[in-house]
């Protein structure tokens, strides 16, 4: 068998045009170096230097074998290179799935950092509900999922890491924005529009818990449409809808954002436990720090739009 030491001598040889020097170069005993060029010509049948009292030079089998040879050894190199990159994060790719807009918030923050530390690894980002996400997660297809809800999710990993005020959008002539909070019972006579798609689907269940606690039949009407155009319906008077905080940082004309008292809403990263993406690991570990100090920031947030005297209340959507 041909060890990559044999061909590291050979070519250290040509290029040196000594094995004297070779042997220097690569800090072991020329006789290592002979011996194992020895081995190599017998194993491929063919004489790969001729020596002579100034050194060697390569016959033509040699010359024939050298390119290849230069060829196979930047290979194994660059592939060195690109497994160790990978190993300290510093090349790759995570997936990650999302539940809530990128508008503000911590995870427009947790990203932002990330790319910046982390330039060379790509970040694939999936938008969709959570049973969706933790189906990925548990087959490997997805690395982690940033999601609503503090539940537990059977073979995952979960950590809450932040919380979000919710809002709700209202167009800018409604009544309703002369209040500079809102509290449930103000809303609990309002047409509410949602999207179908993610995350349209929860927040029309949380509307319907919500609202079903006034005793009122929530007046709730899915639309088939993304969330922009959502909010484009908002401004037209076509009726409410309620976002988290990270959300309000996107500006529409013709609608306005207002705080609903008593409402936190948590966010939680989910991964498995059997994945070895270093760059996963890299993402979490990152997460974690910046969850550190974004947490009071949240409270105080939250303490400047709500009465003190009121508990919070802790939202939860997972199942």
């Amino acid at each position: 068998m041909i060890e990559l030491r044999h061909i590291r001598y050979f070519v250290a040889a040509s290029e040196q045009g000594s094995l004297r020097k070779a042997a220097m170069l690569l800090n072991i005993e020329e006789s290592a170096v002979s011996r194992r060029i020895r081995d190599l010509e017998d194993r491929l049948g063919a004489s790969l230097f001729h020596r002579h009292s100034g050194g060697v030079s390569l016959t033509v089998a040699g010359q024939r074998f050298i390119r290849r040879a230069r060829i196979a050894l930047q290979q194994i190199e660059d592939g060195i290179s690109d497994v160790a990159a990978i190993g300290r994060s510093e090349d790759g790719i995570v997936k990650i799935g999302i539940f809530s807009s990128l508008a503000s918030g911590f995870m427009f923050e947790l990203l932002k950092t990330f790319a910046e530390r982390y330039p060379q690894v790509a970040v694939e980002l999936i938008e969709g509900n959570p049973e969706v996400h933790v189906a990925a997660i548990r087959q490997l297809q997805l690395d982690v999922a940033l999601i609503t809800g503090t539940g537990d999710w059977p073979g995952c990993e979960t950590e809450q890491l932040w919380s979000e005020g919710v809002f709700a959008v209202l167009p800018t002539e409604h009544r309703f924005t002369e209040k500079q909070t809102l509290r449930w019972h103000d809303l609990s006579g309002e047409r509410f529009i949602v999207s179908d798609a993610a995350p349209g689907p929860e927040i029309r269940d949380y509307l319907i818990q919500r609202l079903a606690d006034l005793g009122r039949h929530p007046n709730i009407h899915p639309q088939y449409v993304g969330r922009d155009v959502l909010l484009s319906m908002v401004a037209i008077g076509r009726g409410l809808t309620v976002v988290s905080e990270a959300a309000t940082g996107a500006r529409f004309p013709g609608i306005a954002y207002r705080p609903i008292v008593d409402e936190v809403l948590p966010f939680s990263a989910i991964w498995s436990r059997k994945n070895d993406n270093p760059a996963c690991r890299r993402f979490l570990s990152l997460a974690r720090m910046l969850a550190r100090t974004y947490r009071p920031a949240i409270r105080q947030a939250g303490a400047a739009m709500s009465p003190p005297a009121l508990p919070s209340r802790s939202l939860d959507l997972s199942p």
